[in-house]
């Protein structure tokens, strides 16, 4: 049934429900069986592309919603495992404050170095989590106490550590590890490891010197089929007294490769662009690249007034290139009056390591496509 408080069904950066998500049925039950089989998952694929969607989509399956915890972590952001540690904390706690379990009441009698973190709202009298990083003094002994509350739940837990890939980057050198070795010996949950970073992912899982070597079946994202997506747009167009022309729906989907972020963003703004009882046709997809590119000019701004001047003279000639190879070639360099082929390679790595950049098979792409139109053509 459709939603009527939701405006706008092209849903951008978040899962409402099953209405407003695109396909992924086989993925969702290779999900499934994996985890009801009591077998992690690496889910590997580019950013952008719908992990989290696919992942917050499969926790809200009816078998998975009655029968598990789920739990969502995005570590991202993370530098240490202090900071794993309270992302991990915060995000178990934030998802039992809605119940009245045992297992609720029992958080802070397990996790007993975040009970300074346990306070009473004093206007309503509930619960709250306070707690800042300094307040997790030793994190591995706040990490045990975690799992040993796991390990000691009411139903069986999922928990899906996002960009897993960031804890390679951690200033501790034996988290891999540790981790493995905590969740090893964890009998009360699955765990799904999703990361964008595809060549460190790879190697985390598949290298026999690393501590997950073949502790996870490998699970690849392949954008949604280009037919499958265009039927689902129409769909939602024609439920709320509007048309789109299967030729618009397949035009977005060609020019973002079908990375599903940017191509729900393009058809957000199409969808809002037109009128009811009125059909988008082709000539409304550059206004609506126009107004998501102007929407986000003020971030690229300050994305490129931080970068030193040789990353952004190279992030500039990627960006006017489209997908550019051989970047450390002579005719790449005169070209975009470049300064070395070393100097090239430098600002590469760091754009690489920012997520600034993209390195596919065929060569190099800004990763937010938005952003390289608008270097390309704006600034």
């Amino acid at each position: 049934m459709m939603d009527s408080d939701v405006k706008n069904p092209f849903i951008v950066g978040k899962y409402l429900s099953e209405e407003y998500f695109c396909d992924r049925a086989e993925e969702t039950d290779f999900l499934l069986k994996q985890i009801t089989n009591g077998r992690d998952v690496a889910l590997i694929s580019p950013r952008r592309i719908g992990k989290s969607g696919l992942i917050q989509h499969f926790f809200n399956q009816t078998d998975i919603k009655e029968q598990y915890h789920t739990f969502f972590v995005d570590i991202y952001a993370t530098t240490s495992l202090t900071e794993f540690v309270y992302t991990l904390g915060k995000e178990i706690y934030a998802q039992l404050k809605p119940q009245s379990t045992v297992w609720k009441e029992k958080f802070f009698k397990t996790i007993a170095s975040l009970r300074m973190g346990f306070k009473l709202d004093a206007f309503t009298g509930l619960p709250t989590f306070d707690l800042g990083l300094g307040d997790i003094q030793v994190p591995q002994t706040t990490l045990d106490e975690i799992f040993t509350y796991i390990d000691e739940s009411d139903k069986p837990c999922i928990i899906a550590i996002d960009e897993f890939q960031q804890i390679g980057e951690y200033a501790e050198k034996n988290v891999e590890a540790l981790l493995r070795t905590k969740i090893q010996k964890c009998n009360r949950a699955q765990f799904i490891f999703s990361g964008s970073k595809r060549h460190i992912m790879s190697n985390m899982f598949n290298s026999p010197s690393k501590p997950f070597y073949q502790s996870a079946i490998s699970m690849g994202l392949a954008p949604i089929p280009i037919k499958t997506y265009a039927d689902f747009a129409i769909l939602l167009f024609e439920e709320r007294g509007k048309h789109v022309d299967r030729e618009v729906v397949e035009s977005v989907w060609q020019q973002f490769d079908g990375y599903t972020w940017f191509v729900q963003m393009m058809m957000n703004e199409l969808f809002a662009l037109t009128v009811e009882n009125d059909t988008c046709h082709v000539d409304k997809i550059t206004e609506a690249k126009h107004n998501v590119i102007m929407s986000q000019e003020n971030s690229y701004k300050d994305l490129l007034s931080n970068l030193p001047p040789k990353q952004k003279i190279v992030l500039q000639a990627i960006a006017k290139e489209g997908l550019a190879q051989n970047i450390t070639s002579s005719k790449f360099i005169k070209k975009y009056n470049l300064s070395s082929a070393s100097s090239i390679q430098a600002a590469v790595k760091l754009l690489l390591k920012n997520d600034i950049l993209t390195q596919t098979e065929d060569g190099y792409r800004v990763y937010d496509f938005f952003l390289s139109e608008w270097l390309a053509t704006v600034y």
